[in-house]
């Protein structure tokens, strides 16, 4: 770029290295951050913030105690395995509270220091992983099902299945299963939502939720009030890049530097000028994205062991 001093405009992607070439090749030129990856950041905050936020989201919808015995064979397993990451986090956190450095900590668990630095950080709260299920969009159908009275989880698998569902008759019979067994227990289901899911029920319109998630992000809002601050920043923010209106950044950087999606203001803040050009310009990084994105696929095609002749073929296509 240095031989191109007549360039004005440069949209980049969002990493320091590409801001610091940038500013070093063509000091004169307009940076514009990739909106895409701008607006893919603020969800990632938010989702980041509900994960460091599971201990209280448990206890606010009533699942800080997991009941075992509502857990199908592969959650059990995971279950024994959250134990086991509980103790380890417990004495991690004792080992903190003595003072003892990252170091000395990593050298006495032998743990690894990202992961013991993870601990220390907050970031190893959501340890009981539970995974997000296939059923996953066609949860809402089968809990209106649920309670007109279809109960059979075979039944149910046939009916999904001509809905164009992909899974197996096990993944709808151990969902039917559990919620037979939820509903004779005394403490619910035991467990609480993936973060992921959990982002999605509180950012979705609740005329799109069933009564039971209806009543699940109604606990988490009135128990949570800094969650619900955190998601609220962050759809100002979608807000501001798809109306293409940079008026309220100031007003807006200062309410999400107190809030749980700090960082990503900061590093709003460390990347300003580029930030609000993102907003405003019609200058955009998405057409590389995209070719990116589509380069990606290509060589996921091959398993990943594309080389360059190879993938110059595939993309380009013999000369």
């Amino acid at each position: 770029m240095v031989q191109q001093p007549q360039i004005e405009v440069v949209a980049r992607d969002r990493g320091g290295g590409y801001a610091l070439a940038a500013a070093q090749a063509l000091p004169q030129a307009d940076q514009v951050a990739d909106r895409w990856h701008l607006m893919e950041n603020a969800s990632h905050a938010f989702l980041d913030a509900v994960r460091k936020s599971m201990r209280q989201v448990r206890m606010a919808i009533g699942t800080a105690t997991i009941n075992p015995k509502l857990l199908t064979a592969a959650e059990r397993l995971q279950y024994q395995g959250y134990l086991r990451r509980e103790e380890a986090n417990a004495v991690i956190r004792g080992f903190v509270a003595d003072g003892i450095s990252i170091k000395e900590i990593v050298r006495r668990t032998g743990h690894s220091r990202k992961l013991v630095r993870s601990v220390v950080r907050g970031q190893r709260t959501d340890i009981f992983r539970v995974r997000q299920t296939s059923l996953e969009p066609h949860l809402p159908w089968l809990e209106a099902q649920w309670d007109a009275g279809q109960r059979n989880g075979a039944k149910l698998w046939r009916q999904l299945r001509l809905a164009g569902f992909g899974g197996g008759l096990r993944v709808v019979t151990e969902w039917a299963s559990r919620r037979r067994r939820a509903e004779k227990a005394e403490n619910g289901l035991g467990y609480a939502p993936a973060a992921r899911t959990i982002v999605r029920l509180m950012t979705l319109e609740r005329n799109n939720l069933t009564k039971a998630q209806t009543i699940t992000v109604a606990a988490i809002e009135e128990r949570l009030p800094d969650l619900v601050e955190a998601r609220d920043v962050v759809e100002g923010f979608h807000e501001m890049v798809r109306h293409k209106s940079s008026v309220d950044l100031d007003a807006w950087i200062a309410r999400a530097a107190r809030s749980l999606v700090a960082s990503f203001a900061n590093g709003v803040i460390r990347d300003r000028a580029a930030v609000q050009n993102a907003i405003t310009s019609q200058w955009s990084n998405g057409q590389t994205e995209g070719q990116i994105t589509k380069l990606k696929m290509v060589k996921r095609q091959m398993y990943g062991r594309g080389k360059l002749d190879l993938l110059e073929a595939r993309v380009i296509g013999p000369s």
